[in-house]
């Protein structure tokens, strides 16, 4: 299928638009993602309706804890990504060079989320922004038949895509590596730089998107706090105190060879600094169990959203409404 977002070069070589790669790929090549290929001077989509794994989840697994919670979202991914990440949990099917997946159409997906009685769809597991033409045509069919559309992403994308994208798109959790450290992202991601990212985050905040953020904190040699508190206030600043912020722990996967699984302590000392510069919803991922996976009412302090890992055990709201004190809570429902 032709790819969207591209323009024809000198020489049969096309300039793929899609993500800030920007790739120039000659006849017969295949871009980053490895998933877009020119192909006579026509750049194809080589994943379209070709979904490497699929599942229905919790919302609270994108993470997106603030956008219909404790529903349920029907979950697709193709192989490929355009991030090189050596410490990737979804390897298997991100950096998968063949092109795999069984054959499941737009209108499939859809029929199946609202057999299965979700409420959205979440384009997930792999980076969204390489399987667009199929999420864009699935995305349209979703909000056609009253469903939702998140995506869960890196944010690598280019104002183009977003452009195309957003009328469909009802919310995004965009995840940062590293506090998006611009060191670690060439170390350890592959990528030239990060700027990209904030970049989309702009565009996505302009459209009216809901944004959830997460930062998975990676040990390395960098400096973890300073990068940290970098990345909290821009969020502030930029997207405002009421943005979801997760702190995710990270366990090693793939080809990461460094310290190992983030401290529990580290990520609480995190959750301090994020609440000092300002920030009123923050939760801590992959500790289970823990009580900053909670949501808890930034006036009256007391719990509104009760957690256990994915699983939401108390709900305690009057629309988007603290059910305790009146107080308005930013979470769609």
């Amino acid at each position: 299928m032709e790819a969207m977002l591209y323009q024809k070069l000198d020489k049969g070589a096309v300039r793929c638009n899609l993500c800030a790669w920007h790739c120039v790929i000659q006849p017969g090549k295949r871009g980053v993602c490895r998933v877009r290929e020119n192909r006579g001077g026509r750049l194809e989509t080589l994943v379209y309706g070709k979904a490497a794994s699929y599942a229905v989840d919790p919302i609270e697994k994108k993470p997106l804890y603030h956008f219909h919670p404790g529903s349920t979202a029907f979950s697709i991914a193709t192989v490929g990504c355009n991030f090189r990440c050596n410490f990737c949990d979804n390897w298997v099917i991100s950096q998968e060079e063949a092109i795999t997946g069984e054959e499941l159409p737009p209108e499939l997906v859809v029929s199946e989320a609202l057999s299965l009685r979700c409420s959205s769809i979440s384009y997930t597991y792999t980076e969204p922004t390489i399987f667009f033409e199929y999420a864009f045509d699935t995305s349209r069919a979703a909000h056609r038949s009253g469903l939702f559309n998140t995506f869960v992403t890196n944010g690598y994308m280019t104002p183009e895509a977003i452009e195309a994208i957003h009328p469909y798109l009802d919310a995004a959790t965009v995840d940062f590596k590293g506090s998006g450290d611009p060191a670690f992202y060439r170390e350890y991601c592959g990528v030239p730089s990060p700027d990209p990212v904030f970049e989309s985050l702009l565009a996505m905040k302009s459209k009216g998107m809901h944004i959830e953020i997460t930062d998975l904190i990676v040990p390395w040699q960098g400096e973890i706090r300073g990068s940290f508190t970098k990345l909290v206030r821009w969020v502030v600043d930029n997207l405002g105190d009421e943005t979801p912020f997760h702190i995710l722990r990270f366990f090693p996967s793939y080809r990461y060879e460094g310290p190992g699984s983030t401290a529990e302590g580290l990520l609480e000392e995190l959750w301090k600094m994020a609440k000092v510069e300002g920030l009123k919803y923050v939760y801590l991922g992959n500790v289970p169990g823990h009580r900053y996976e909670n949501t808890y009412c930034p006036s009256c302090g007391k719990l509104v959203i009760g957690r256990i890992g994915f699983q939401v055990t108390s709900l305690r709201l009057k629309g988007s409404s603290c059910a305790h004190c009146g107080s308005r809570i930013n979470v769609r429902v």
